[in-house]
């Protein structure tokens, strides 16, 4: 090599060398600028009102509590929506444990609620596996999720983005996020958005005249919007420098804002639950019941319903509400029940088409790979291949084997087998489980059902027969009727997330 090439070999070196020296200090990867701001995470706690249409309906709170090697983030969610007369109350308390990277380790959770108490704890192993042990009434079980990337908690989102270095304004990035309210993986996209000027209260004095909390001073912060997408739902939130979310407003028309503890919690605490109950004992026509038919002791006419028109105003769910059998044009939701055309499948069982595998796999309370499970759907569908056919006699079998009966705890496939009672959480369980082991996917879907000039909620199974196709066992119907409205796709989400629509989805019929 002669001296020239050797001159300049060492020149490309030497910038090499400077380049990756710059890119270290000045552009760290995001795993080093997160270990690096962690490590100046301190302890804090932020209080939150919980609102529907200007109405406070519950409260939360997140602590961050530094561990040495650890960082533990403890979050709680209250609310208490009137129906009929009685306070129906929900409380959810997650702790999740993460790495000073802020790599999400484990989280325990427990949930009380409407569809019973069930508490999980999910820990994830070398960011490619996580187990989520789920204990509810009767028993408990273990789910393995094979994990393709590490996930984040939502509640993590915040500070992870904040402490990342990511919220800078046009910003648009995928993420895998866990959600331990609804034991399920799914994917988020979040934009970030302009900053904008919040005025938060800081603290907070007693009125004696008025006999509740007032802000006493105000606190202006720095936040930047961000918007997240998730299962045709968008919410829009706003997380200051720390990585705590000032605000946040959903498409349901659910708030969260920030607040002096006093004002988030010991008003709530003390208001007049009593008036509050009494309101809610007449509801109105079209109003939505906070509470499902079977516990209203609402009884169906039995006529079914092929059509149904109704006015929406204010928001919309998201992408789960306007699918399949509903469809929006202007203001104005149709809902059809569906016709013979709809009923005729394009394959025979089992289904294997790969796009329909998360519809035919197990999860948490839908045990279909069980033994039992897959004995009593052989017993149900036997040599029938046609999977209309197949969805009919296993509604048939759930409708006239679980008797029924309001359900204590969260609704369990396995064990509504065995006991044979139920209401509609119970019998959508079963029913999903058994068609799943007879290879006909099905999924748990859950809404309103609009019965006497009122919505009360509902869940029912969807099976697919070239599009979703929505039946009840509860109500003996296959198809389902025009009067089922579908809100949200999933499991243990139904009370979750349809509590949040009292108040925010307004609807009248046409």
């Amino acid at each position: 090599m002669t001296r020239r090439r050797w001159a300049a070999a060492i020149v490309v070196a030497w910038l090499a060398t400077i380049a990756w020296l710059v890119k270290r200090e000045v552009f760290p990867p995001t795993g080093a600028r997160l270990a690096e701001a962690a490590l100046r995470v301190a302890p804090a706690a932020a209080y939150y009102r919980l609102g529907v249409s200007g109405q406070q309906v519950g409260f939360a709170s997140t602590t961050i509590d530094t561990l040495g090697p650890s960082i533990r983030v403890t979050d709680v969610l209250v609310l208490q929506v009137p129906a009929l007369g009685v306070l129906h109350r929900t409380t959810a308390l997650s702790r999740a444990t993460l790495s000073r990277t802020l790599r999400f380790e484990g989280v325990d959770m427990k949930f009380v609620g409407d569809v019973g108490p069930f508490s999980a704890r999910g820990t994830v192993t070398g960011d490619s596996l996580l187990t989520v042990d789920l204990a509810v009434a009767g028993g408990s079980e273990t789910t393995r999720v094979p994990l393709s990337r590490p996930i984040v908690l939502p509640s993590i989102l915040p500070l992870r983005l904040a402490l990342g270095g990511e919220l800078k304004a046009g910003k648009t990035f995928t993420i895998a996020v866990f959600d331990p309210m609804l034991l399920a993986q799914r994917t988020m996209t979040v934009t970030v958005a302009t900053e904008s000027t919040l005025v938060v209260p800081d603290s907070a004095g007693f009125d004696s005249t008025a006999m509740a909390w007032t802000p006493v001073r105000f606190d202006t912060m720095r936040a930047f919007r961000i918007e997240e997408q998730t299962g045709g739902a968008t919410t829009n939130a706003w997380i200051d420098a720390q990585g705590h979310i000032v605000r946040a407003v959903s498409s349901t028309g659910f708030t969260m804002e920030r607040t002096a503890f006093e004002l988030a919690y010991e008003n709530f605490r003390h208001r007049d639950t009593a008036r509050v109950a009494r309101a809610s004992a007449t509801p109105a026509a079209g109003e939505v019941v906070a509470t499902t038919a079977l516990s209203a002791r609402a009884r169906p006419s039995g006529d079914t319903l092929p059509l149904l028109r109704l006015r929406v105003s204010d928001v919309l769910p998201g992408d789960d509400f306007l699918s399949g059998a509903q469809h929006l044009t202007g203001d104005t939701l149709v809902v059809r029940r569906a016709g013979a055309a709809e009923l005729a499948a394009r394959y025979r069982l089992p289904a294997r088409d790969p796009t329909l595998a998360p519809f035919l796999a197990p999860e948490p309370l839908i045990q279909s790979e069980d033994a039992r499970i897959q004995a009593q759907a052989r017993q149900v569908v036997g040599r029938e291949r046609d999977p209309a056919r197949a969805a009919s006699l296993i509604n048939e079998w759930v409708r006239a084997h679980v008797a029924p009966q309001v359900a204590v705890g969260a609704p369990n496939a396995v064990r509504v087998l065995a006991t044979g009672r139920g209401d509609c959480n119970e019998r959508t369980v079963l029913y999903v489980a058994l068609a799943r082991a007879a290879g006909l996917p099905a999924r748990s879907v859950a809404g309103l059902l609009y019965l006497d000039g009122r919505f009360y909620y509902h869940a029912w199974p969807e099976v697919y027969l070239g599009d979703w196709v929505a039946v009840d066992p509860t109500l003996g119907q296959f198809p389902a009727d025009a009067a089922h409205l579908r809100i949200v796709i999933g499991g243990l989400a139904r009370q979750a997330e349809l509590v949040r629509l009292v108040g925010g989805l307004k609807l009248e019929v046409l």
